[in-house]
This record gives structure tokens, sequence and C-alpha cells, in this order.
């Protein structure tokens, strides 16, 4: 398989400073991806025990996910800017130090005001994570493997969320749920070690020169694009209508009598499971359904497989939704991660950055559209709506998405 180097020139990209083997960028971001995920559905299946120890409602605790996902959103377009302008390893390595940072002081929180500040920094820098990596994986692989390579990425990505959700209820149920962010904290340390070894320092020296003009050219370039409309749309739709729901999982199953921290952490982990089986089957049912079917696939089971949870079924049957779910958020989503890093080819960085902002702005505001949701319409009612719009985000992306990334 040809490959090129990180950061190699295009027609309107400078040229390198530093040259790294393809397979060492790979190994490294991988690593990166995995160790970070750990973390960021960490909180998810603890929310009663954090409620209860803090001594607060747990719909407010609930927003602790929207306190990491908002401020990560809205900081991908100035991480990824500046990636393209400065370079992506550094920019890369940067994020990991100051997540490690972050993460550990969320383990000496002792109100819920500064837990939220700890995840709102964490957010902030860890913005630049699995994006920056994409655009690195995107950089080295050529677009004909890229679906391929990139679900390796995923399935780094899903190990560790698998982990790390599973992990945290056991590690609260045993301890204390500030050991979650001890250990967390631990594994992003064990991540910033890496890259740092991986990149050979920390990472690719800025320009003498920095052009701050290129930033808004980039953006410019990438939002001309007539597809980029159906990539970020269809990511901020599954952002609000699937990963929305992940917050009240846990208080889904209070409601049914299932109260452990670590059954609310295995049904959550089913999401990881889902996505390492796509990345074991998506070399095989790629050439055999095609990317349109695949992305209709995806969007039909996201949408039944919400409608499903409506009927609060025993945490076995929700275990099986949420694998499900993990399989078919990548038909679709991983499909439109190829055409967003073909979108400006020269300012990936900042297309996939973009990318990552929608996704997750509809995240952080999904667990707000499922509050008052259940609150005034009812938990059913919310449900049923927002899998019939998952199912016709997926036939939209089918239908429009449908140019071949050059």
């Amino acid at each position: 398989m040809s490959v090129t180097p990180p950061d190699a020139p295009t027609p309107d990209a400078p040229a390198p400073v530093v040259r790294l083997p393809p397979a060492r960028i790979l190994t490294t971001v991988w690593l990166a991806v995995f160790s970070t995920s750990l973390f960021f559905r960490a909180v998810d299946p603890i929310i009663p025990q954090i409620a209860a120890d803090l001594k607060e409602p747990v719909t407010s605790v609930a927003l602790l996910a929207t306190a990491f996902a908002l401020p990560y959103a809205l900081m991908q377009p100035a991480l990824g800017a500046l990636a393209d302008v400065i370079g992506k390893t550094r920019i890369l390595f940067a994020c990991l130090v100051l997540v490690t940072i972050a993460t550990f002081a969320g383990a000496f929180a002792t109100t819920l005001t500064q837990l939220m500040w700890t995840r709102i920094i964490a957010g902030i820098v860890a913005g630049g994570l699995f994006p920056i990596s994409l655009a690195l994986v995107a950089d080295v692989v050529p677009v004909a493997q890229r679906q391929v390579a990139v679900s390796r990425l995923l399935a780094g990505a899903m190990l560790g969320n698998l982990l790390g959700a599973t992990t945290s209820g056991v590690v609260t149920d045993f301890f204390s749920w500030h050991g979650v962010f001890l250990v967390d904290g631990f594994m992003a340390l064990a991540a910033t070690v890496a890259a740092f070894i991986g990149f050979g320092g920390p990472g690719r020296k800025p320009p003498t020169s920095v052009d701050l003009r290129q930033i808004p050219a980039n953006y410019r370039a990438i939002f001309s694009n007539p597809l980029a409309k159906f990539c970020f749309g269809g990511v901020f739709i599954e952002g609000v209508f699937l990963l929305g729901i992940y917050p009240f999982v846990a208080p889904l199953l209070h409601d049914t009598g299932e109260t452990r921290a670590s059954i609310a952490g295995i049904v959550i982990a089913g999401f990881g499971v889902g996505g390492i089986i796509y990345s074991m089957i998506i070399g095989t049912i790629l050439p055999r359904l095609g990317q349109r079917n695949l992305m209709i696939l995806g969007g039909f089971l996201q949408g039944a497989g919400i409608m499903a949870m409506s009927l609060q079924p025993v945490w076995q049957v929700q275990l099986a939704i949420f694998v499900m779910f993990g399989c078919a958020f990548y038909l679709l989503h991983g499909a439109i991660q190829i055409y967003v890093t073909e979108l400006a080819p020269s300012a990936r960085s900042s297309a996939t950055a973009a990318h990552s902002t929608f996704f997750f702005i509809g995240q952080s505001l999904g667990p707000i559209f499922y509050r008052y949701g259940f609150a005034d319409v009812g938990m059913v009612a919310s449900l049923i709506v927002g899998g019939v719009i998952l199912m016709i985000n997926g036939v939209v992306a089918a239908t429009f998405l449908r140019q071949r990334p050059r």
C-alpha cells in the first residue's frame, strides 16, 4: 500500500519540516485515541453515585456530559486550524499534556462546580485528539484504503470507550467515583508518553513564519464544498438523537430496579463492542453491499434501537441494543468521515475538526433535548421522534453523499 508522509506538501500547503514513518504515525495515534477514549464515557455510568456523594440532583449531574462535549465541540475549529498551520503532531501532543492535568484534577473535586470545571477544561483541550489523529491517518493512507484504516482507529476509540465505561462502574462499586478519574488520568499520562516517543519529541516544530490568513481560507474551501452540509448535518443529528441518550442510561435502568453502576457501564460499553465488530466486518461487507446501502442500514438500525429503548427492556436486552448501536453508528458515521477527509485535502485537520464540532455540538444538545422531552412530552414519544429522525438521516446521507471522494 502506497503512503504519503504526514504533513506532506500539497499545492496549497507548505513543505513539511519533519517526516515520520507512516507505521509509526498510525501506531502512535491509535495509542493516543485508545488511551484518551477511556474517559469519554466514563462519567455516564456513575452519574447516580456522583449525585449522591455531592448531594446534587441526577438531572444536574447528567449535564457533566454537556460540560465536556460542548467546549470540546466549540474548540474544534481553532485546534484544527492551528494543527494545519503549526503542525498536527505538535498540537496533538500539547492537547494530551493538558487533558492529562485536567483529568487528574477531576479526581480531587469536592463539589459539582469543581467537577464541572475540570470536565470543561478537559473538553476544551481534548477537542484536538481524535480529529487531528483522523487527519494524520488521511495524510498517510490513500483514499481507496482509508475507510478500512479509519475503522482501525475507530476500533481503538471503541475499545477505549468499552473499557472506560465498564472500568468506571467497577471502580465506583468497589472504591469511589474519584478513583475513576485517577485511573483515567494515569492512562492519559501513558498516552502522552507514547506520543512523545512516537513523535520523537513534542511533535513537529512550527514553521518560522505562520500565516494566519491561511485559517479563514481553509474554512472557506471546506464550506464551499457542496457535500459539507450533508457531512456536518448528518453527524450533528447523530450526536443529538443517538449519543444524547447516554447520560440517561443509568437513570432509566434505575427506573427498572437495576441500581448497580457496573451494569450501566456494561450496557454503555456495548456500543464499543459494536464498534469493534464494525471494524472487523467493514472490509468484507463494504464491497458487497456498497457505501449507499450501508448508510441507509446504519440510519435504520440507529432509529430502531432508540425506539426499542422506549420499552425499557431488561438490561441484557439493552446491552444487545447498544452493541447494535455501535455497529450501526459507524456504518453511517464511518462513511461520512471519508467524505469529510476529502472536503479540502490541504486543510484536513480543519475539516475533521469541523466534523467533530458539529458532532459534539449535537452530542452536547442531546441530553438537553431528552431531559426536556422526557419531562414535557414523555419518554416514549421523545424516543420515537428521535428514532424516526435517525432513520431519515441515513436516507438523506445515502442520497446526497453519492459522489465518490477524489
